[in-house]
């Protein structure tokens, strides 16, 4: 059967700027539109609801967007995992998926920020680059907004003068701006009583230029004190401020934001679509082995919990602006456009127009939901993630699919590498330990042969050929997309800055700490009894409450508090965290992973069924990353050791817990930081704990009794 030949054709309209009409014949499609980027629009709706040209949707249409604001930022600087090792038609084929995916603004990082002037991977200079992406932006009909940091410190005499001029200089480059982006901190650290008198003037210069240009401030940064200032200058009204934008390091909740800035201003937000912790919206109950393997920026679909972030940060707002550092979370910057243009579309609609779009096979559409259920529970547990890996490695991407399908390929395969890998390391850590809490019975030198035996293991066969994949992804991705997934490979700039396959092969059990204390242990007349206390971290003998902070299945009295669905910015909830140290350095596993909790909220522990006739004291190992913040212990509220600053990485307290407070059989213990902080709110940190039960006191003998 031939095919017939379809014409499609644009037609002008008296719409809306941003609404579209499409019409269609047996043999023609026509598009109806105000403007270039309504144009756009409806090219985008094609391209997603074309199904081998045959379209799957209602022939006739006409839609408008939700949100006015519908933006994401493109960072050309050394920190980004792939933007700063494109040129400009890569850039500008980027400009146009947004465009066609419904966004409307492209916020481009300033050439000057918290980073390296210029990256080695650059094929132009930053603001050569900023001038060609920015007139290419514009000729797409969208808006071209600028993220403007200030970084100098405006105490010191001509420091704003300085300022206005160096941003004057880049405003006379710029072909056209429409909105500048100035972050209360984040970076920058300004008080808002200098802020606020800078950001006017820079205001001004570039109202002399694009007089039509928004200025927009964020609240990131400030500590309570200075949040307060920062509202005490809202107060006062400026009317050069066209909104505030609600990003990163906020000490308050977007509802809060809400009520204090009370209507005055239209809020956008700012949501973190990069990253997985240290973060805006950290995975929830995230398991070590992934957070110490794939890190903070790895290809992250997360459906669900961009549709609840989403849910929680919209309502009363003009829209977004998505913080993304490259393609690793291209497909939650994609949902973020679609939702912005229509709330109630579902995800796995989102993921069908997904799979026409970018990938070409339908079976796709299947594929963001199980990478995010790949990261629920305990990988060695989660059977799911070979079916995950069999799914995407099934696919048949059409000829035209781009480099997105190998996103996804490698998520998968790393998924299905770091649950093989953890299977293998759980085997043998589990048996060196053992043969070690045969010590006494044992002798000292066996127990160690026979842990090391345990340890030198071969990995399974299945092993190797996951990792000659993983390598052969990385390698595609950085060919095609100039994605930087390794230092050395493909000259990222930092393993945390999305380089995980630097770290596919760490260690995922205590090898090396356990061998260094085996050998130590060696040298010393107890042997066999210091064996057997490495091999039993867990204190069972000393029958030991336990808990392995950080480790979502092993902190069985970890207070969790409200959860993500609640509280996706988990201000209220406990948080599992992992340091930047790996198990080959020496750590252990226990002690690389963490709770905390953010700003005042404490980190809590809760138990139950505690013998009432015992004391108790409690052993708390404070590590994690490398704050050195105070904290305060209280149990029950009463104060049992004020506040202290931790000594070293790594840190063993022991704190003996008053009878008095468990006379009741109960328990809660809460690690408390001093109150205003600001930042991240962060540092707040306990890796492991054990309540031990002390020896009772042998009963008084009567007189006379037998000796």
């Amino acid at each position: 059967m031939r095919a017939v030949p379809v014409t499609i054709r644009f037609a002008s309209a008296r719409m809306t700027p941003e609404a579209f009409a499409i019409t269609t014949t047996p043999r023609t499609i026509t598009i109806r539109a105000a403007t270039t980027r309504a144009r756009l629009y409806a090219a985008g709706w094609l391209l997603r609801n074309l199904d081998d040209l045959t379209l799957t949707n209602p022939t006739n249409v006409t839609e408008t967007p939700t949100m006015a604001i519908r933006g994401t930022q493109i960072g050309y600087r050394a920190k980004n995992n792939s933007y700063d090792a494109w040129d400009v038609p890569m850039l500008t084929r980027r400009i146009e998926d947004v465009a066609l995916l419904g966004g409307n603004r492209i916020q481009f990082v300033a050439p000057v920020s918290d980073d390296a002037a210029t990256s080695p991977l650059s094929p132009l200079p930053a603001t050569e680059t900023l001038i060609a992406v920015a007139a290419a932006t514009h000729r797409l009909g969208l808006d071209v907004a600028l993220f403007y940091p200030l970084l100098r410190d405006y105490e010191k005499p001509g420091s704003a003068d300085a300022e206005v001029a160096d941003f004057a200089t880049l405003a006379a480059k710029l072909p056209v701006l429409d909105a500048l982006y100035i972050p209360g901190g984040d970076p920058g650290h300004t008080a808002p009583d200098r802020l606020f008198p800078v950001a006017e003037r820079i205001a001004g210069t570039l109202r002399q230029r694009f007089a039509k240009a928004e200025v927009l401030l964020s609240t990131q940064g400030f500590d309570a004190a200075g949040l307060n200032a920062f509202h005490a200058q809202l107060a006062k009204n400026p009317r050069w401020l066209t909104a505030i934008f609600v990003g990163p390091q906020t000490r308050d909740s977007i509802a809060e934001h809400r009520r204090r800035i009370a209507g005055r201003y239209p809020i956008e937000t700012y949501p973190d679509t990069a990253h997985t912790m240290h973060a805006q919206f950290p995975i929830p109950d995230w398991h070590p082995a992934f957070a110490l393997t794939q890190g903070r920026e790895p290809v992250n679909p997360r459906p669900a919990a961009t549709q609840r972030i989403f849910n929680y940060l919209a309502p009363q707002t003009r829209g977004f602006v998505t913080y993304s550092e490259g393609v690793n979370d291209d497909w939650n910057v994609s949902q973020w456009f679609r939702l912005g243009w229509n709330p109630a579309i579902p995800a796995t609609d989102i993921a069908a127009d997904y799979a026409r779009m970018f990938v070409g096979d339908m079976a796709f559409a299947a594929v963001p939901h199980a990478l995010e259920t790949n990261w629920n529970g305990d990988p060695s547990a989660n059977a799911g993630i070979d079916a995950t890996a069999r799914l995407v490695a099934d696919l048949k991407p059409a000829r035209w699919a781009d480099w997105r399908i190998d996103l996804y390929r490698y998520r998968a395969t790393y998924d299905a590498l770091v649950r093989h890998r953890l299977i293998a390391a759980r085997a043998a850590q589990g048996e060196a330990l053992w043969t070690l809490r045969q010590a006494p019975a044992t002798g000292a030198e066996p127990a160690v042969v026979a842990a090391r035996f345990a340890y030198a293991r071969p990995e399974p066969a299945m092993i190797a050929p996951l990792r000659a994949d993983l390598t052969a992804i990385a390698d595609r991705l950085w060919r095609r997309a100039r994605m930087q997934l390794s230092v050395p490979r493909h000259g990222a700039s930092n393993w945390e800055r999305g380089a995980n396959l630097d770290r596919a092969d760490i260690q995922l059990n205590d090898r090396t700490s356990v061998e260094a204390a085996m050998a130590e242990a060696l040298t010393r007349p107890d042997a066999a009894a210091r064996l057997y206390a490495i091999g039993d971290p867990w204190r069972s003998r000393d029958m030991a409450l336990y808990d392995d902070l950080g480790d979502p299945t092993a902190e069985p009295h970890l207070v969790r508090g409200a959860g993500f669905d609640a509280d996706p910015q988990s201000l209220a909830s406990a948080i599992d965290g992992v340091a930047d140290h790996i198990p080959d350095q020496g750590w252990r596993m226990a002690d690389l992973s963490y709770a905390e909790g953010l700003y005042e909220t404490p980190v809590r522990l809760s138990y139950t069924g505690l013998e009432r006739g015992r004391r108790y004291r409690l052993i708390a190992r404070w590590a994690g990353e490398d704050y050195a913040l105070p904290m305060r212990l209280a149990g029950d509220g009463v104060e049992l050791h004020d506040f202290r600053t931790r000594k070293g990485d790594r840190e063993t307290v022991e704190t003996l817990i008053p009878q008095t407070l468990t006379a009741d059989g109960a328990l809660t213990l809460e690690w408390h930081r001093p109150a205003g902080i600001g930042g991240g709110g962060r540092g707040h940190q306990i890796a492991q704990t054990w309540l031990i039960p002390e020896p009772l006191s042998p009963e008084p003998k009567a007189p006379g009794a037998e000796q």
